[in-house]
Parts: C-alpha cells; sequence; structure tokens
C-alpha cells in the first residue's frame, strides 16, 4: 500500500505565503471566472492499485470496440507484430535529437533511410527527417512556396481535407497571405476555375490526391499550366495509395507531404502521428526541419550526419524557416521499419487488396434501397454515399450496431448532411462488410421521414 498525503490547511497557509498571495482567489485572480476550477474539494488520495481500478472503470463506459470504418486521414491498418517489437528497443526508444554524430550513427541511419523511402514513395528528390502531422507539414509546404516564390496568394482545392484547411487558415491568420478556394465538381477538383484564378501574385495550388473525398485524379495538366506561369503545385497524399497510383513525382509536382500514420503507426485515440515531406532539389534549402546526409568519415568509413537544420534553434530565428519542425524520430523510424518489411511487392499487394475490398463495399451498399454510391469519379479506399436522411442520425444509430460507420460530411460541407464518406481497409473483412450493409439497410429502414437538406 502507497501512502497518499493529506494537506493540512496551515500547508495551503503556508504554500499561499511562499506564493506572495493571502488567498486561493488572489493565487487564480489572473485567470477568468468562468475558466477557473469549480471547486478544490478533491477526493481523498489512493494508492496505485486503487487509482488503475478506477481509471479502468472510466474507460470502459469508451465504445472502444468499434468496427471503424472511419477515413479522412487516419486509418486502421495492420501494423505487423515485428513494428512494434523492433521500436520497443530500448536504443531506439530512449533515442533522442542526434546533436552529436559521433554517438547517433544508428538514429541518424535510420533516418536517412526513412527520408530514401519517402522519396521512393513519392517520385521526389528530397526529403526531411519528418514533422509533426499531415495537417501542419501542409501548412509548411505552404510556407515554403511563399519563401520561394515571394509572392502572397495561394489556391486551395475544395477535396483538400477541410481539417488541414483550417490549419493552414489558423498558423497564417496573422500573416499578409491570401487563399483562395476552388470548388469540386463531381468529387474532382474545378480546373477551369483554378486557371482563372491563376495569375502573377500566385505562389502556389495546393491538392489532395485521393482528396478528402476518396478521388483520383491526375493533376499533369494543371501542373503544366501552372509552371507556365512559374507557380509551384503541392499534393498532400495518403502513402498506401502510392503502392498503385502515379506519384507526385510523376505529375510533375514541386512539394508533396502527407499524414504517415498509415504506415505502421496504430489509431493512438489521437497520435503522435507522423507528418512527411519531399521535394525537388532545387528547393532544399527552403525546405523546414531536419535533412540526415550521407557522408565518410576520417578513415572513409560510410557516417551519417545531420546536413541540413534551418530552424530557430539553430540558427537566427529571422532566417529560419520554421519554428514548429520538430521532428518525430520515433515516429518516422516506427514508418520506416513498416516500409522495409512489406517492400516495394508488399505495398502494391497492400494497396491493391484495399482497392478490392472497398470495391465490393461499394458494390454491397448499392443493393441497400435508398443510398446511392457516388462513382463520377475513381477512388481507391474511400468514397462517398448519399443516404435518404442526415447521415449524423445513421452514424449515431450504427454506434450502437457496434460499427463507426462514416464521416458525416455534413460537419464541413454544407448542403451535404446526408452525405457520408466510408473507408475500407485491409482489416475489414467480408463478414463485417456484409453485416454492416446489413444493420444500414435495417435502419434505414426504420426511419421514416428524411432530415431536409
Amino acid at each position: 500500500m502507497i501512502p497518499y498525503i493529506s494537506h493540512t490547511k496551515k500547508d495551503v497557509e503556508d504554500m499561499l505565503k511562499v506564493c506572495g498571495v493571502k488567498s486561493m482567489d488572489d493565487l487564480f485572480k489572473d485567470i477568468k471566472p468562468q475558466h477557473r476550477p469549480k471547486s478544490f474539494n478533491l477526493p481523498a488520495g489512493r494508492c496505485e492499485f486503487e487509482v488503475i481500478e478506477h481509471i479502468r472503470k472510466i474507460a470502459a463506459k469508451n465504445k472502444a470496440d468499434l468496427v471503424p470504418f472511419l477515413g479522412g486521414g487516419y486509418y486502421d491498418h495492420y501494423v505487423p507484430a515485428a513494428v512494434t517489437a523492433l521500436i520497443s528497443r530500448g536504443e531506439f526508444y530512449t533515442a533522442y535529437t542526434p546533436y552529436q554524430p559521433e554517438c547517433s550513427q544508428g538514429t541518424l541511419q535510420a533516418l536517412y533511410e526513412f527520408q530514401s523511402a519517402i522519396c521512393t514513395l513519392t517520385g521526389m528528390e528530397v526529403a526531411n527527417a519528418s514533422l509533426y502531422d499531415g495537417g501542419t507539414a501542409l501548412y509548411e509546404a505552404a510556407m515554403m512556396a511563399f519563401r520561394i516564390t515571394g509572392r502572397r496568394k495561394i489556391l486551395i482545392d475544395g477535396g483538400v481535407s477541410p481539417i488541414y484547411r483550417k490549419i493552414i487558415r489558423s498558423y497564417t491568420r496573422n500573416l499578409n497571405f491570401e487563399f483562395h478556394e476552388t470548388p469540386v465538381v463531381h468529387g474532382q477538383c474545378d480546373r477551369q476555375a483554378i486557371f482563372k484564378l491563376m495569375d502573377k501574385d500566385t505562389a502556389a495550388v495546393i491538392f489532395q490526391n485521393p482528396n478528402f473525398f476518396g478521388a483520383i485524379d491526375d493533376h499533369s495538366d494543371i501542373v503544366a499550366r501552372a509552371h507556365e506561369h512559374d507557380i509551384l503545385v503541392m499534393e498532400s497524399v495518403y502513402p498506401i495509395s502510392l503502392g498503385i497510383l502515379k506519384t507526385p513525382g510523376e505529375m510533375g509536382a514541386d512539394i508533396v507531404t502527407g499524414e504517415g500514420q498509415s504506415l505502421g503507426l496504430n489509431l493512438n485515440f489521437g497520435g503522435p502521428y507522423l507528418g512527411f515531406m519531399a521535394t525537388r532539389r532545387e528547393f532544399i534549402r527552403k525546405m523546414p526541419g531536419r535533412i540526415v546526409g550521407e557522408t565518410v568519415d576520417q578513415q572513409g568509413r560510410r557516417c551519417f550526419v545531420n546536413t541540413l537544420q534551418a530552424r530557430e534553434q539553430h540558427i537566427r530565428r529571422e532566417k529560419a524557416t520554421s519554428n514548429i519542425c520538430t521532428n518525430v524520430s520515433l515516429c518516422a523510424l516506427q514508418a520506416s521499419i513498416y516500409m522495409s518489411l512489406l517492400g516495394k511487392e508488399g505495398l502494391k499487394e497492400l494497396a491493391q487488396t484495399i482497392l478490392d475490398k472497398a470495391e465490393f463495399m461499394r458494390q454491397t451498399l448499392e443493393k441497400i434501397p435508398g443510398v446511392e454510391v457516388k462513382r463520377s469519379s475513381p477512388t481507391f479506399n474511400e468514397f462517398a454515399v448519399c443516404l435518404p436522411v442526415d447521415a449524423s442520425v445513421v452514424v449515431e444509430a450504427m454506434i450502437d450496431k457496434g460499427f463507426a460507420a462514416g464521416f458525416p460530411l455534413g460537419r464541413y460541407y454544407k448542403g451535404m448532411e446526408r452525405y457520408m464518406i466510408i473507408a475500407v481497409t485491409e482489416k475489414r473483412t467480408k463478414e463485417e462488410i456484409l453485416n454492416y450493409a446489413a444493420c444500414l439497410e435495417k435502419i434505414l429502414s426504420s426511419i421514416k421521414t428524411a432530415v431536409p437538406v
């Protein structure tokens, strides 16, 4: 039994005296009343065993056993046991920033291999040693475009994740930049709207492929037009899809970012995750974050070093490319291990399996009266469906059936309250898909009145 400490009134008075205040109200006077604790009447302390049991009972209230058909940038992929086993080794798990290369060769090589894998995956020339997550990586790419071109306007396709778009606007709210969003037509970008907005002030155009609706597009024609006006093109990508899709490098993109969670990281209730960035060699000095390079030591032996670290911690603040570009080395190592285990052919096979299962899901749902599967554009593992009722109502009802049914689009897109995005990964079985469809059909038949949109 671990004893707990009970604070007496004198203990509190002594603490306030040390802080130089007379009362608890004085201690918290700088905090607005509505933000202050409602009470300091805390329960008595408990031993470790009692605390763990208490937390377990609270956690048991969560519906953590739902079968997920959610997507929107984060996916329920299978993570091989070898990934967890290797990432848990002490030399990796406890490693920190490799400032001293002479004692950090393992970490530096791991990051170098990660960079190399990202370049191969995206078809780009150089990559950094990772960023925080997919959303902030796309923001960093936008800032990079401003630095490269010296221009102040960026065009953003409406198919880019609304969460990512909000991140970009939030980080640039107090900066003198312009963002123009173009609509989505039948799931794909509106080329004419984009071409019309291109001008001498445009720094870049941002796309997502597959986009938030799951639609696949080839942006090669837009890239060619953009480059005629010295406009950069950025793509946010779903890395698993690149096992079978045309790479951003093949399309001629200038900067590529993405969320690396699908590369061997579990969903983890929201993180930590992994942002990646790759670009063309000519832009390497404008890229934020850490870049690891290969060289030789004085004895001619192969070794690895930090080559570029253009953030405010290393150089003068006004010269820095970013102040939020700390990389997530452990997550990057996880991704490296995962990609190494799959290999080129394994990634292709995985992507094809996911595509096939998603198509089976589409065909199954099309048989349900009132469900319209949107097929105006090709998709990878995510696709939109239109329901006869508000999608949020269906999602809530499906939770009771054991499913996280999908992502209601009405939350971010006005007028799309009856639309929902459904995602399928290699983990979803035929039985789960058929059971999902049966439950959905039953729920829809029980709902008599459609919610107007």
